[in-house]
């Protein structure tokens, strides 16, 4: 099998762009993931903000998680745990209103780090998907514009730690699932590793590389591009030893946006494919949807918003 895609963006501001521009084109294709390396945020405020994590962590996290494992009963696991995961987190919001203040137990330190790193997120995210733009031969700006509502994108951080577990072939660190949303950026653990895509039918770990942003597509993009690019399967295996940071940043639509597949795109199908259209919906219903079915399937909640299209049809503004 190839290698995990690994883009190095500042290759795009010399010679080799255009075989930069491929191996996005190939990663958002095939793999649905890819990691960007040399992205623009400096690598000292990356390990301030992989330190400040971990002692969060420490402090606040860590003997919380131990009571709810003794809870739970599930330190001597017999049979497989199904209906939740091995994980530890808390959830920021970005835009459109940060509740970054209301959070308890955060140090000012890491609430203005916090704050820092989301709008460089922003940033990137932006960027990204005007690369996405040109390779799929839209204007500048439509995926962007696409994703906003009346107040613009929806942008939010799940910090996750994955502590050791003793049973890693019982409960996983996070169930299978494709991503809801937009575009997701992951700032994950250099050293212990556990995420996996699906690719192919098989399961293939994402490397962790020391400033390395992840990328991965949600089902938004899938819809816009009418299937062109692809939301893919993802889990967190739970290891043995060590505990596996993740903070994954999702810059979605606004949830007043409405989705559908670009018709710049749909235009250019042949006949054949024009049968595989996407639906056209609101995003906060596909969010509705998704809540109660995101360890299933993406494909029937597709078909869901469909049906729901066919007897309530959405104007576009």
């Amino acid at each position: 099998m190839a290698n995990f895609p690994v883009i190095n963006m500042e290759k795009l501001n010399g010679e080799e762009r255009a075989a930069t521009m491929d191996q996005i084109k190939d990663a958002c294709e095939n793999w649905g993931f890819f990691e960007v390396m040399n992205h623009g945020i400096p690598h000292d405020f990356m390990d301030t903000v992989e330190r400040l994590t971990k002692e969060h962590y420490k402090k606040c996290m860590e003997q919380r998680f131990k009571e709810l494992v003794a809870s739970k009963a599930l330190e001597g696991l017999q049979a497989e745990v199904t209906d939740m995961d091995w994980e530890s987190t808390f959830h920021l919001r970005h835009l459109p209103q940060s509740n970054i203040a209301e959070i308890p137990d955060l140090s000012d330190e890491y609430r203005k780090v916090m704050k820092e790193f989301a709008l460089k997120l922003e940033k990137l995210a932006e960027e990204l998907l005007d690369l996405l733009c040109e390779n799929l031969g839209l204007e500048k700006g439509y995926l962007k514009k696409a994703f906003y509502g009346e107040k613009g994108p929806t942008f939010g951080t799940k910090v996750a730690n994955y502590p050791p577990c003793p049973a890693p072939e019982k409960i996983k660190g996070l169930r299978a699932h494709t991503d809801a949303g937009g575009i997701i950026l992951l700032l994950q653990d250099p050293q212990v590793g556990g995420l996996q895509l699906l690719k192919d039918g098989a399961w293939v770990d994402v490397p962790p590389l020391r400033h390395s942003i992840v990328i991965n597509l949600g089902d938004q993009l899938e819809v816009i591009t009418n299937g062109k690019y692809k939301s893919v399967e993802h889990r967190v295996i739970a290891q043995t030893d060590g505990t596996r940071m993740s903070i994954a940043s999702f810059y979605n639509p606004g949830s007043d946006a409405v989705i559908f597949p670009a018709p710049a795109l749909t235009e250019r199908e042949v006949p054949e494919e024009k049968k595989k259209v996407y639906p056209k919906f609101v995003f906060e219903d596909y969010m509705k949807l998704y809540a109660a079915l995101k360890f299933q399937a993406k494909e029937p909640r597709f078909e869901a918003m469909k049906a729901r299209e066919a007897t309530a049809p959405i104007a576009t503004a």
